[in-house]
């Protein structure tokens, strides 16, 4: 019995082998064929806090005018926030703000300076905003009106952790809609990479905790993707931190998540697939030109173009220094092509 059991085991082990070893003999040959398709024209950037917060000298907005016009960036996200618990920014904390959207307009004029506001989510009584709270909503919408009032060309929501059943927040995002379109301007979100498969959403809300050190991660469903779609102007992927040990498991990542998002909303919204500068935790498997590239795949394996503008989002403006956006321009931008997008 013992030994028919080892049998077994060893079958078993042997067979889980050979598919590892067949998904990563695949990944590598799939990752041989370079992509075709360029990049785009319409590309944002996560930028730190000390923009809005800290003066500055003509020479440094001057400085990074042309990095924004040289790199193609349409849209960058000034970091503004965080809120407080109670759905407010103080003051102190975007003193400079009016500065620098002067600067912008001065040195990168078309480039969209848009105030990047999150916090973390109150989620099953954990978190710091909790979003339920309508008197917390409405905070937050009369901070979104100041920075509207500054001179910002739009909203720019990073909540984390946000399911696919949060309802309060697609709430608030009804509302914030209303107000930057009745201003012209811009609503942005950003949103974990979808789900692999949505069917396993009850199981796992069923089994596992939205909270604590194990917890099933917030990623949208398909019907949640397109319900932030349908609301927001431009909606940003956060598609890195991907933790896979090869470049072409991490390319087919992006690819995947790149063909898969453009489908689902392309022709609703204008997408940035994220990628990142930064180091990650498996830093030898994912960098810059692998993500760009594994967009660049998944821009290839869609039927057509979507209708409305995409491009890549890098994260962040602090990690991303002159190599990297020599590999950004080298690997994605299309030559000569005009930097300004909708």
């Amino acid at each position: 019995m013992m030994r028919r059991a080892l049998r077994w085991t060893g079958w078993a082990a042997a067979y889980l082998a050979g598919l590892v070893a067949l998904v990563f003999a695949g990944s590598w040959v799939w990752w041989q064929q370079p992509p075709s398709a360029r990049g785009t024209g319409t590309n944002a950037l996560w930028a730190r806090h000390q923009w809005v917060g800290e003066p500055h000298t003509e020479a440094e907005y001057r400085d990074l005018g042309a990095l924004l016009k040289r790199n193609r960036i349409t849209d960058v996200f000034f970091h503004a926030g965080p809120f407080e618990a109670d759905g407010t920014v103080p003051p102190a904390k975007y003193r400079n703000a009016a500065k620098l959207i002067e600067a912008v307009r001065r040195h990168a004029p078309g480039v969209r300076a848009q105030a990047y506001l999150g916090q973390i989510r109150t989620v099953d009584g954990v978190g710091v905003t909790d979003l339920d709270d309508p008197a917390v909503r409405e905070r937050v919408l009369a901070t979104d009106k100041i920075f509207l009032d500054l001179g910002f060309a739009g909203i720019h929501y990073d909540f984390e952790p946000v399911y696919p059943d949060d309802r309060a927040y697609l709430t608030l995002l009804d509302r914030t809609r209303e107000l930057t379109r009745a201003r012209g301007r811009l609503l942005s979100v950003a949103v974990e990479q979808p789900t692999l498969v949505d069917a396993a959403q009850p199981v796992y809300k069923a089994l596992i905790p939205r909270t604590g050190t194990v917890h099933y991660p917030p990623r949208p469903t398909e019907d949640f993707l397109r319900a932030l779609a349908d609301r927001a102007d431009q909606v940003a992927i956060m598609t890195y931190d991907v933790s896979l040990p090869t470049r072409s498991l991490v390319g087919l990542h992006f690819a995947a998540h790149t063909e898969r998002t453009l489908r689902l909303i392309g022709d609703r919204t204008t997408v940035f697939m994220g990628v990142p500068t930064y180091r990650p935790l498996m830093d030898w498997a994912e960098d810059l030109p692998g993500a760009l590239r594994g967009v660049r795949r998944g821009v290839d394996a869609l039927d057509r173009p979507p209708v409305r503008p995409y491009g890549v989002g890098i994260y962040a403006d602090w990690t991303t220094d002159s190599a990297d956006w020599q590999r950004y321009r080298a690997n994605w931008l299309p030559p000569g092509s005009d930097y300004f997008g909708r």
